[in-house]
């Protein structure tokens, strides 16, 4: 069956967690989170030490995670893969949505991105041509503790969720406030959280009493936890780039052509093609000459190269139906929330930080330490376990074949 392991390999992985440190959008619990996964890779799993690389800005002895550092430990990664093996990633820190490119095909309306600590965005499409090129017997299973991240490998099925344009035509929502476990004020004012989120201003909460429940190092058990969002809004971001780069006229319409021009062929790849196209179109009306041109000429190799593999510009403008890559249906996505909801970074009163997903897949492994856990049943228990403690504005998602679903988590 495709993509299901041939026999038993290799198992290797990629740990990212970035706490942002000295920002105002500063995470807590990002670094906590792949410490915690490590350990579990290595003594419940069998992962070898060396086999697991982890990039922190926590961690001064490890490679910053910078999007060219993040997406070349991805490629090394997916390029050494050989059937049997077991590939995992895990992501903790900021998401972020952009609108998708004009015309393109994106099942959810936009662009997922998770956030590296330069602001080099890796996109959902990355993670979709990644996964892709994952041999069959070998699969690829990410974890990403971040906001929006439902659907952040693109076009892979969503089993549970509603992230899709698909799903939401087909499952709409439908919300009870009488039925809410906590009554309508409070769901209310869950709301009126996300809302706030959404635009950057992060209020605390408070965990309704019976709340987080975290399995630490020392085994401390907590019922109240305040939790920050660790989604990235675009104001948020874009005082980021012009940090980075210098430039204080990046605003949302520049976002892609910035990223481009500081970090050039370490760009996504997704960004090269769009800057590609649009700076083909402006040579061919005349609009584009001296030192940009010879920039942009920089990439025609690339593209070359792209369009042999039959990947060209036309599938990232004005919605034309070129050659599309493969899908990638030898990847397992979970999710930490949907595309339009945040995921939680919290800290409890002992000063105890993790996320919220990230928490509960621990707590769930750690309870079946005598059996294995499927990916649907993972998701699900996670959902489960972050409704009880009061937390209903966010829902984990998985994204998979049908016949990666029933498979073990990480098997």
């Amino acid at each position: 069956m495709r993509g299901m392991p041939a026999a038993m390999g290799r198992k290797r992985a990629v740990l990212v967690g970035i706490n942002y440190p000295g920002r105002d959008d500063e995470l807590k619990g990002c670094f906590n989170d792949v410490t915690r996964m490590r350990r579990c890779l290595i003594e419940r799993f069998g992962f070898d030490e060396a086999d697991i690389r982890v990039l922190a800005d926590a961690d001064p002895s490890t490679p910053a995670p910078t999007g060219a550092n993040i997406r070349q430990e991805l490629e090394r990664l997916v390029r050494e893969a050989r059937p049997g093996d077991t590939l995992f990633f895990h992501y903790s820190g900021h998401g972020m949505q952009l609108p998708a490119e004009t015309g393109q095909d994106d099942d959810t309306g936009y662009d997922e991105c998770i956030v590296p600590c330069d602001g080099n965005l890796i996109k959902d499409q990355d993670f979709k041509e990644l996964v892709a090129k994952v041999p069959d017997g070998c699969i690829f299973t990410i974890v990403s503790d971040s906001c929006h991240s439902g659907g952040l490998i693109d076009k892979a099925k969503e089993q549970i969720g509603n992230s899709t344009r698909q799903n939401k035509t087909e499952h709409p929502e439908r919300v009870t406030l009488t039925r809410h476990p906590f009554g309508a004020c409070a769901f209310l004012l869950r709301i009126v959280h996300g809302v706030f989120d959404s635009l950057g201003i992060h209020l605390p909460r408070l965990v309704q009493s019976g709340g987080t429940e975290t399995n630490t190092k020392a085994g401390a058990s907590t019922r109240a936890a305040s939790i920050k969002s660790r989604s990235l809004p675009l104001s948020a971001f874009i005082k980021m780039l012009r940090e980075t780069t210098g430039e204080d006229d990046v605003g949302v319409g520049t976002i892609r052509t910035t990223l481009f021009r500081h970090f050039g062929d370490d760009a996504s790849p997704k960004i090269k093609k769009f800057v590609q196209v649009m700076a083909s179109k402006l040579r061919q009306d005349g609009k584009l000459e001296g030192n940009e041109a010879g920039q942009v000429g920089t990439l025609d190799r690339a593209l070359e190269q792209d369009q042999a593999h039959g990947d060209g510009v036309k599938e990232v403008y004005a919605g034309t139906t070129a050659s599309a890559p493969p899908l990638p249906l030898n990847g397992v996505l979970i999710s930490g929330c949907q595309t339009d909801q945040t995921s939680g970074d919290a800290t409890t009163e002992e000063g105890v930080s993790y996320g919220l997903l990230s928490n509960a897949v621990q707590t769930i492994l750690a309870r079946k330490h005598d059996g294995t856990v499927t990916n649907r049943e993972l998701v699900l228990k996670a959902r489960e376990l972050l409704s009880r403690q009061g937390v209903t504005t966010q829902q984990p998602g998985l994204y998979c074949s049908d016949e990666h679903a029933s498979l073990p988590f990480i098997c």
